[in-house]
Parts: C-alpha cells; sequence; structure tokens
C-alpha cells in the first residue's frame, strides 16, 4: 500500500467517524434532555411540596412558562432570520460593503451590552411590556452571529463559481439566489444554531419586562427561597435550551447542500 492511499484511507476514516459522533449525538441528546428533566420533574411532584411550591409546580404552570419561553425564543428568531440574512446579503454587494464596518460594529453593540440593560432599556424608552418588549430587545441580541455568519459564507464562496455563473449570462440576483446563497446556508444555519441557544438563555429575563417564560420561576424560587421551584425553572430552561440547539443541528444536517457534507 503506497503512503498516499494509507493517507487517503486515515482521512477517509476519521470522516467517517466524526460524522458517526454527530449522527449519535443527534439521537442522544434529546434522549439525555428528556431523561434529566423526566428524573426532575418525578422528583419536583413526588415530594412534600408546601403551598407555595405547589402553587407553582403544576403542570398547567410549567406549560405555560415553558410555551411562553418557547414562544419568545420562535418570535425572536424570525426577528433574525428576516432581518440579519437580507441585511448581510446588502453589506456583500460591491456598492454596499463600506457600511459592513458599521453594520456589524451595531450589532456588536447589541450582543456586548448586557442583555438585562438591553431590556431594561427598551421598556424604559417605549413603555411597553409583555412579549414583543422581550423579544424585540432579546433579537438585537441574538443578532450578530447570524448577520456576521450570513456575510462571512457569502464572501467565501469562491469567485470562480460566481464569475461562471455570470459568464453564462445569470443576472445578479440569480446569482445570490442560485450560487451564492445556496453555498452560505451551512455557515447561516451555524450562525442561527447560536442565535437561538443565545435567545433561550437570554428569554429567561423576559419577566423582567412582563414577557412571561421560565424565568418567572427561578425569580420565584430564589426570591422566596424555594429551592424546588428554582431547581424546576432551571432545568426546564437549561433542557429547552438543549433542545433547541439540537434542532439546530438538525437544521444543518438536513438543510445544508448535499454536495458539502
Amino acid at each position: 500500500m503506497t503512503p498516499g492511499t494509507t493517507t487517503e484511507t486515515t482521512a477517509f476514516t476519521t470522516e467517517s467517524g466524526s460524522r458517526r459522533a454527530d449522527r449519535v449525538r443527534l439521537f442522544a441528546q434529546p434522549a439525555a434532555v428528556v431523561v434529566i428533566v423526566g428524573v426532575v420533574l418525578a422528583w419536583a411532584f413526588t415530594r412534600d411540596n408546601d403551598a407555595i411550591e405547589a402553587q407553582s409546580i403544576q403542570a398547567g404552570v410549567l406549560l405555560t412558562k415553558t410555551w411562553e419561553h418557547l414562544l419568545i425564543t420562535v418570535v425572536v428568531a424570525a426577528i433574525v432570520v428576516v432581518a440579519a440574512v437580507p441585511l448581510g446579503v446588502l453589506v456583500t454587494r460591491s456598492w454596499a460593503r463600506r457600511a459592513a464596518p458599521v453594520v456589524i460594529a451595531v450589532a456588536n453593540i447589541g450582543q456586548a451590552a448586557p442583555a438585562l440593560g438591553v431590556l431594561v432599556l427598551y421598556f424604559l424608552w417605549t413603555g411597553q411590556d409583555g412579549l414583543w418588549a422581550a423579544a424585540l430587545p432579546i433579537a438585537l441580541y441574538s443578532l450578530l452571529p447570524v448577520l456576521r455568519n450570513t456575510i462571512t459564507g457569502i464572501e467565501s464562496v469562491d469567485p470562480a463559481l460566481v464569475d461562471a455563473g455570470r459568464g453564462i449570462g445569470m443576472p445578479a440576483h440569480a446569482v445570490l439566489l442560485r450560487i451564492e446563497l445556496p453555498l452560505a446556508v451551512p455557515l447561516v444555519l451555524a450562525g442561527l444554531r447560536t442565535s437561538l441557544v443565545l435567545a433561550v438563555g437570554t428569554a429567561t429575563l423576559a419577566f423582567f419586562v412582563n414577557g412571561g417564560g421560565l424565568g418567572e420561576l427561578v425569580d420565584a424560587g430564589y426570591k422566596l427561597n424555594r429551592v424546588p421551584v428554582l431547581v424546576v425553572g432551571a432545568v426546564l430552561a437549561a433542557g429547552l435550551a438543549l433542545l433547541v440547539d439540537w434542532v439546530g443541528a438538525l437544521l444543518e444536517e438536513y438543510l445544508g447542500p448535499k454536495g458539502l457534507s
């Protein structure tokens, strides 16, 4: 066997092992979340809770707070995709590239600022509360990964492919939609996955502006010194973050261009 063949075989084995590990994780991660959350809920429901703990640790309350938390995350994801992807595409056009540093700097400010500060400042500025008062500031906080990855993904497309598209008479919008964006999809999805996890974590602060979510349980458990309530809220929030990360991994696995896998 020649040295070149050995190198190729080793590389193929390493790649296959990596993909196998990724696929195992796709099944193991949600299973682990279900087991851990199930154990914590079983402990919380079967212990001798006092009146205050029982008021929070009941199926209806937990389902409502989890749904509120998930709804905030979905709304934030929609805002981020609608805002960041077109903006990222825009600043990669030749006539708008000078604006790219300014756009990224603004997005950096949104993420560098403390999440609670962004929420409270938006509340004080608009006087609004509820779902949108939480979702809009959290979207600003979560915008950067998708914006940056959209720009990086488009700029990393091989110029020869773009030139080839133009050479066969494709207009600029067709080159963007049929060559640049499809090849940038893996990086965009990776950025969206990061943004989703950021959104789930930051959504625990939504209760400060009456946005609901699992943060209410964490806050109540801490302020009232009720450890079971605190633990249940924290574990549900962590479990939701892991499940959202898993959904992001699924999107990366099955929506990315098959020829790049």
